[in-house]
């Protein structure tokens, strides 16, 4: 029995920091400054905590700057407005980003709103939104943009393809399928009230799953030949007692035997969320400088 190909989120991801450092190093010696990613973590919230080290990390290995504020997590609205008012003006800062979800007395939608898109690395602001529907350039938020790129490198074009999203997310969903659709597929958004939810996915030549529930989508539901991107990251129990393990919201060993391609989890979409946080700093710096988009990326 052949099994299908496990896509490599971590050797294409790779690729994708090689090219952004290169364009870093031009863009550092042709305007005699880094681009600069600013990051706002607020309270100790230990997940959030890990992927601002992890961004922390990355930004400096590849040549850029990383400007972290840590605040605590009874910050008032107005300290945190004021302060991404501030990162607003810094010449220094190219990309904003606020580590989300915030606690809950925050309004994050008018956090968000506050961001200046073109300074809106995570591609999250009403007008980052809505230039992507539009279709026109802007910043695009990291993980559906990274998931996009898996599958365009491993099928080339897509148009026409049936293409069903399994979750209508501002995150992941609503911008992935925006994504799909510009690229001339033919998409469906499912979700947990869909009909025959099962009979739709069956359809599709790429699912993407971001509903969020671990390994809800059977491989039966999945047609032979599909590619899927499994966007999912969950916690379940391990056999080992006190253990856990990570899950994507796809059933993998039920699908590998007969769909042509899937990303694994971890391994697959995570390591492209953070590559593509970088690329889009870059060229957030490349706007800003008023320089074309850097090629190749």
């Amino acid at each position: 029995m052949t099994l299908g190909k496990e896509i490599d989120g971590k050797a294409f991801a790779a690729k994708v920091q090689d090219k952004v450092a290169e364009g870093v190093a031009a863009f550092t010696a042709s305007q005699g400054r880094k681009p600069g990613l600013a990051v706002v973590l607020v309270g100790e919230d230990p997940a959030s905590a890990v992927y601002v080290r992890s961004k922390h990390k990355m930004t400096l290995k590849l040549g850029m700057e990383s400007f972290e504020f840590k605040r605590p997590a009874n910050i008032s609205q107005e300290e945190l407005m004021e302060l991404v008012e501030e990162l607003n003006g810094d010449p220094r800062v190219d990309g904003i980003l606020v580590q989300l979800p915030l606690p809950k007395h925050l309004d994050e939608q008018a956090v968000v709103e506050l961001i200046n898109p073109d300074k809106d690395v995570d591609g999250l602001t009403p007008i980052s939104t809505g230039r992507l529907a539009l279709g026109l350039p802007g910043l695009v938020p990291c993980t559906p943009l990274g998931s996009l790129m898996l599958l365009q490198d491993e099928l080339g074009d897509l148009s026409g393809k049936n293409a069903v999203v399994v979750g209508r997310s501002i995150l992941v969903g609503k911008p992935m399928a925006q994504l799909l659709l510009n690229a001339n597929c033919t998409v469906t958004i499912a979700h947990s009230r869909t009909q025959d939810l099962a009979g739709v996915i069956h359809q599709a030549d790429i699912v993407v799953a971001a509903i969020g529930r671990p390994e809800m989508i059977k491989g039966a539901w999945i047609k032979p030949g599909a590619t899927v991107i499994d966007v999912g990251i969950n916690r379940v129990p391990a056999e080992e007692e006190g253990k856990t393990r990570i899950v994507g919201d796809v059933d993998t060993a039920s699908a590998i035997s007969h769909v042509a391609a899937i990303t694994p989890v971890p391994g697959g979409v995570g390591p492209m969320t953070i590559a593509v946080l970088m690329r889009n700093t870059l060229f957030a710096a490349h706007l800003r400088a008023g320089l074309p988009a850097p090629l190749g990326l």
